[in-house]
């Protein structure tokens, strides 16, 4: 879907941003560019929509070279999400969702359709709040506004760069979530820049982490967790300690609310830890028993919470 080939980007002064990255995003992934401030992330993502020229090698959009399109089609097929959202003040919240859709001619009764159906997409009643206006929504109603506005015109990519950052942790927490269950429904490539590990191994399909503008490890959540590549990704992840010392599957169990499918991948209540990772890469949950008895479920979004209680135990 998308290809970096040997992509460089220096600026003016002489500052190497980006330094000969090399790696693809497929199709339908929700792919984390990650790192310390100034390594290189947001430039590499702006870089995907033409925000910034690159200096050196390729990138490449469904194959074809991002030069050989046109910048409006180009951008047109990008929705993009800023931490900062900037919703037009004097807009209602339907008229700022509208404005590519309109850009790109779109029937009216269309155009309504589809801010009804964004919004009831990301929990927010359409006949309430179409009509309000962006001061009139709370910090985290406006970033699921900046959200939709970005999927208003249906595009195939979304570009997304720390966009719940400057949010409280209760919103940024519910908003992750919202974006894992929006991500099951509208399948999209997503590109997503955060400098929080905890949100990058939460959200991702895949992590990129990049250090003084090169990429230093690209994999899945489970293969950071279990296999960094070196001692600074190791500290990247705040790992002083050796995840599992204080693994307890029993206390991270939730209790049953029906009666289990036999299709569902079981395990034992003492399974070690490097084996429910394995599982939980591939398996959104997995039920547990003890003694042959069914005890309960364990799913990927209480394992990353005990990861991340786990790294700021260790010092995060």
């Amino acid at each position: 879907m998308i290809t970096f080939d040997n992509v460089t980007k220096q600026f003016p002064d002489g500052t190497t941003a980006v330094d000969q990255v090399n790696f693809s995003i497929k199709e339908g992934e929700l792919f984390v560019l990650i790192g310390p401030s100034g390594c290189g992330k947001t430039t590499t993502l702006k870089m995907m929509n033409r925000l910034i020229p690159l200096t050196e090698g390729t990138i490449f959009v469904d194959k074809r070279r991002i030069s050989d399109y046109n910048i409006h089609e180009l951008r047109w097929n990008i929705g993009y999400v800023l931490q900062q959202i900037a919703l037009f003040p004097h807009m209602t919240i339907e008229e700022n969702i509208a404005i590519v859709p309109e850009m790109k001619k779109w029937e009216p009764n269309d155009i309504k359709k589809r801010v009804t159906t964004l919004l009831e997409m990301v929990g927010l009643d359409p006949n309430t709040y179409r009509n309000r206006t962006p001061n009139e929504l709370s910090g985290g109603q406006q970033q699921r506004i900046g959200v939709v506005r970005a999927l208003a015109a249906d595009p195939d990519i979304i570009l997304m760069d720390e966009p719940f950052s400057a949010l409280d942790p209760i919103s940024r927490d519910k908003l992750q979530d919202d974006i894992i269950e929006l991500q099951k429904q509208i399948n999209k490539t997503i590109v997503f820049v955060t400098h929080d590990i905890q949100e990058a191994l939460k959200l991702a399909d895949r992590i990129c982490l990049m250090r003084n503008g090169k990429v230093v490890q690209i994999g899945t959540p489970h293969d950071f967790i279990t296999n960094p590549a070196n001692s600074f990704v190791q500290d990247f992840l705040n790992s002083s300690k050796t995840f599992g010392d204080d693994f307890d599957l029993e206390k991270l169990v939730y209790p049953l609310s029906e009666t289990p499918s036999l299709n569902e991948p079981v395990i034992d209540i003492n399974t070690p830890l490097e084996k429910v990772l394995e599982l939980l890469s591939e398996k959104e949950e997995v039920l547990v028993q003890s003694k042959g008895t069914f005890i309960g479920k364990l799913d990927r979004q209480v394992l990353v919470k005990y990861f991340a209680a786990s790294m700021k135990e260790g010092g995060g």
